[in-house]
Formats: structure tokens, C-alpha cells, sequence
């Protein structure tokens, strides 16, 4: 077998093809990824968009190791108190806010202004080695000539709702455009193997790919975008549009047993990912024996320090003074182990309950000349609009504000709200060694770190790593894989947990990655998704 030396790694198998195909024909690893990302804004238009967020991981061998924070932010016109009247409950896993009616996350006032094109239009301009219309074009030819629904898209659109939240099925009938698109005839949601042709889409993005960017925030579609906004009070305005920068940080660094953890910053999740590996290294997790009942206990213990940590202490730093040194220091680590070790519960409040959400996707490249990319983009919760004739949908992300004021996630005008997207490198004796990241809001963070567990503690391979079964602590209760056995969740209600058992095999994140060896790449898709790995 030959010695694989460029990978793309994506949930979509669509996506993944065109970052091949880029590579193929010369691209690097940031054309490839902006391509796949574009790709996956037409093929799986409820995760992403170009009118969504994310961050992005750019490592270019002796030219940079960037993030790209692209983070929705808050419009102009919001304020601190304005939905304070509203507010009903919280989601259990911390992700949003249940208001009535749900103006925050389905409608126009749920849109923040969004990153995600800005982001891709940046990177590949300033990094990337072809020309920006061939990045475009194969997303242009899958939404023109259309695609064929697959099975975790169907199930992700007809999901119920769950406990609060809007079902997703409402995001897509919310606007006309939405019902012709992706529902059938009689308003239920398209099935598996049906097709989706979206040519308003597709000659949006030749326009794009003619002008780039700047139509999106200052021309053409800027202004049918906010006419279409203000017209249904909506709070994002032209202004909004035209003031928003891409912010570019050094990555936050850590480090793992005789690794270099690289990752994002604040309003990000990277610190979570580094403060519990910091918790974890004070323990022999491999002694521990993978998911037993006290290895469980440790890391969750270790997760749930790090979920009450960010609901006190992590918002966006512009906004919040967030205490990342002492997040990260040794004490702080040393203490919290010395607690778990004694068996102290850590508590982590929430206003209510309700499930989790998975509204994003993830793209993992490595190409031959070793540059990397990890990038995680979303729509948070969709918002369901879609302005007549553009053929996208706009974020939600204004419900993950706390509509509390006074609190690090409270609404302020500009700000961006806390994400748990995490794409991160590692690096071994200053080479890159793994390439990860994941969707899946709240539980991104924790699928991320269990899928390093897994390769750096337990040795396993990147398939094997991501396709491992999995839990989760983002709040008092530990939530676990249907493959965990009934013995071991016995066990830990026996140590005074409530367990809560996922009906399905496959949760808590979606984990895609790329292992770099001596003997060429490895890659794994995790089967939560319809997602593959490429190389050549």
C-alpha cells in the first residue's frame, strides 16, 4: 500500500471529494479546506453556511500557525436586557436558552452577524495557492446540478423537538424558500436519496466567486440581505455587515504527556480542552483501563470542572476579563485533581433542562507539503430564514446569549458568544502528529479530548480513536454511549451519579481527524455521520 501524504477528512462524503480533488490539482491544504467548507455549506445546509461562524487552524510549514476566529457577533441593536422577559429555561448540556416563542433562535432576531464567507475569503486569499473561483467552483456544480439527501441529514431534519428547543423541521418550513428547497409536497422534510437542486444558491456563489467577499459585507447581497432583515425586525444591520472583521490569534498552547496541544482561544473552546488535559495528566487514565466505571468518573469529574469553569469564566475576552492563566496554571490543575482523586462532585448549575444540539461540521486537511488545517463551522441553531432568491440559510447564534445581564455569556452589541468548537494540532518534537476537530455544540470539547485520550493514552488509530464509544459531563449528570455496558452505568449510579443512557450507538460529537506518522496519514470519519476520510 502506498504511503498516504494528502488527506481530507470531512462529514460529508461531497465535501471531502472536492478538498481531494483541489489537492490534486495543486491546492494546498487551506485551498482544500475552503473548498470542502464551501461544499459542505450546499450539502448540508442546516449544520453551515456562508452566513454562519466557526474557527479555523491554519499550520503552513515555515510560513504561519494561525487561528482564524470567525465567531458570529452580537448585532448593533441588541441589548443586555431585552430578552430577560422572555427567558423559560436553559439547555441541560448549557447550549442556549429557551425563550417564548423562540425568538432567539428561529426567526429574524435571532440572526447574529455572521463570519463564515469573510473567513474562507481571507484565508484562502492570503494563504491558499489557486485562484479563489476554482476554490468555489465545485460547490457552484453541486448546488446547480443538486445532491441526494443522506441518512444523517434526513434524520437531522426530522429530529423532534427536544425538550424546549425548535424542531428542526420548523427551521426548514420557516421561510418559503426553505419549503421548496428541503421539504416535499406534503411539508415533511425530504427523505433519504431525494434530490436537492438550489440554483438561487448556486448563482449566489458565482457571484461570489466573481467578487468575493466584499459583495457579502458591503455590496450587492449586503444590501438585499439587510433590506430583507429589516424589513421583518431582524436586529443585523448593513452596519453590522460592513464592521465585521476576521480576528487572527497565535494558538493557545498546552501541552499532554510530551505533546504540544495547539488550539483556539476564548470565545472558543480550546481552553476547556486544555484545562481538562492539564486536570487529566495528574492521572495513569491507561492504569484506569479504558471506559471503566472509575475512568469514567475521572474524566467526567474533569469535564465537569471545565463546563462550570465556562459558564463563570469564559466569554469573549473583548466583553469579559476571562482569568485564562489561572485556568490553566499548575495549581489550578493540581487542586482540581487532588479533588476528583477524594471524590468531590463538582456541581454545575443550570436554569433548566434540555438536550443537546449538533448544528455544525468539521474539516480536517493535511497536504503533501505538511501544511494542516482543522476548521469547525456552524449555524449554531439555524435560524430558518432564507432572504428570497439567495438560497442560504442565516445563523441562530443569538441563542446561546445569556438573556441575563451581568453574566460572561450576556448579550452586548458586537460581542460573540462562547463556542465549544476546539479544531486543534498537536505536534511531537515540533512536527504535526494529529489534526482534529468535531461538531457538535456543547459536546465538541469532550468528543475532541476523548478522541486524543484515545490515541495519545491508548494508542489507538484515528479510525479506531473516533469511533471508540463515548460520554459526556457538561452538566451533573454523565451522559453515555449506547455501547457502554449496563454493568458499568449500574456503577456509577452506585457512586451517586444519574447516568443517562443515549438511545443511539454513536453521540456526543462527530470526531474527524488525521493521525501523521512515519508510515504516511491516517485518517477516521466518525460513523456518527455520513462523513469519510481521503487521501492519495
Amino acid at each position: 500500500m502506498n504511503k498516504l501524504t494528502s488527506m481530507v477528512c470531512a462529514p460529508q462524503p461531497e465535501a471531502a471529494d472536492a478538498g481531494i480533488e483541489i489537492l490534486r490539482a495543486g491546492g494546498n491544504a487551506v485551498d482544500a479546506a475552503v473548498a470542502t467548507a464551501l461544499v459542505q455549506t450546499v450539502v448540508d445546509p442546516l449544520m453551515n453556511g456562508i452566513a454562519g461562524f466557526g474557527s479555523m487552524a491554519v499550520y503552513l510549514p515555515g510560513q504561519t500557525h494561525a487561528y482564524l476566529d470567525f465567531h458570529a457577533r452580537a448585532p448593533r441593536a441588541a441589548r443586555a436586557d431585552m430578552w430577560l422577559h422572555a427567558l423559560e429555561g436553559e439547555a441541560r448540556d448549557g447550549f442556549g436558552f429557551i425563550l417564548k416563542d423562540h425568538i432567539n433562535e428561529l426567526g429574524y432576531q435571532s440572526i447574529a452577524t455572521p463570519g463564515s464567507l469573510k473567513a474562507f475569503h481571507e484565508a484562502q486569499r492570503d494563504f491558499g495557492k489557486l485562484p479563489w473561483a476554482d476554490v468555489v467552483a465545485p460547490a457552484i456544480d453541486w448546488a446547480a446540478r443538486g445532491w441526494r439527501v443522506r441518512p444523517h441529514v434526513e434524520e437531522f431534519w426530522s429530529m423532534p423537538a427536544e425538550l424546549g428547543h425548535t424542531p428542526h423541521s420548523a427551521r426548514l418550513l420557516f421561510s418559503e424558500d426553505g419549503r421548496k428547497l428541503y421539504c416535499r409536497e406534503d411539508g415533511a422534510p425530504k427523505h433519504v436519496n431525494d434530490l436537492v437542486v438550489n440554483a438561487d444558491y448556486a448563482e449566489v456563489l458565482r457571484h461570489i466567486a466573481r467578487h468575493g467577499a466584499d459583495t457579502f459585507y458591503h455590496g450587492e447581497l449586503a444590501e438585499r440581505m439587510a433590506d430583507d432583515v429589516r424589513a421583518h425586525g431582524g436586529l443585523l444591520s448593513r452596519e453590522d455587515l460592513a464592521a465585521y472583521e476576521v480576528r487572527r490569534h497565535e494558538p493557545l498552547r498546552g501541552a499532554f504527556r510530551g505533546y504540544e496541544v495547539t488550539t483556539n482561544h476564548p470565545p472558543g473552546g480550546g481552553l476547556m480542552l486544555l484545562q481538562m488535559l492539564n486536570v487529566l495528566e495528574h492521572f495513569d487514565l491507561r492504569a484506569l483501563g479504558h471506559n471503566s466505571v472509575e475512568y469514567i468518573r475521572v474524566v467526567a469529574e474533569a469535564m465537569k470542572r471545565a463546563s462550570a469553569d465556562k459558564d463563570s469564566h469564559i466569554g469573549d475576552p473583548d466583553f469579559f476579563d476571562v482569568p485564562v492563566e489561572m485556568l490553566l496554571s499548575g495549581e489550578y490543575a493540581r487542586a482540581a485533581a487532588d479533588e476528583i482523586r477524594r471524590g468531590v462532585k463538582r456541581d454545575v448549575p443550570r436554569l433548566n433542562s434540555g438536550k443537546p444540539s449538533k448544528d455544525t461540521t468539521q474539516v480536517s486537511v493535511v497536504d503533501q507539503w505538511g501544511g494542516c488545517v482543522s476548521m469547525t463551522h456552524s449555524l449554531g441553531l439555524p435560524s430558518g430564514v432564507i432572504t428570497p432568491g439567495l438560497g442560504f440559510m442565516y445563523n441562530g447564534c443569538m441563542a446561546q446569549f445569556d438573556p441575563r445581564p451581568g453574566r460572561a455569556g450576556s448579550i452586548a452589541p458586537g460581542k460573540s458568544r462562547f463556542s465549544s468548537m476546539c479544531p486543534s494540532i498537536l505536534f511531537k518534537d515540533g512536527r504535526p502528529a494529529l489534526v482534529i476537530g468535531a461538531p457538535g455544540a456543547t459536546q465538541i470539547v469532550m468528543g475532541v479530548m476523548q478522541a486524543i485520550l484515545n490515541v495519545v493514552e491508548f494508542g489507538m488509530t484515528m479510525t479506531e480513536a473516533v469511533s471508540a464509544p463515548r460520554f459526556s459531563a457538561t452538566g451533573n449528570p454523565i451522559d453515555i454511549a449506547n455501547r457502554i455496558g449496563f454493568r458499568t452505568s449500574a456503577e456509577l449510579e452506585g457512586l451517586g451519579y444519574q447516568v443517562i443512557r443515549e438511545v443511539r450507538k454513536y453521540g456526543f460529537a462527530s470526531v474527524h481527524g488525521i493521525r501523521v506518522t512515519g508510515n504516511g496519514l491516517d485518517g477516521g470519519a466518525d460513523p456518527n455521520h455520513d462523513g469519510v476520510w481521503m487521501g492519495f
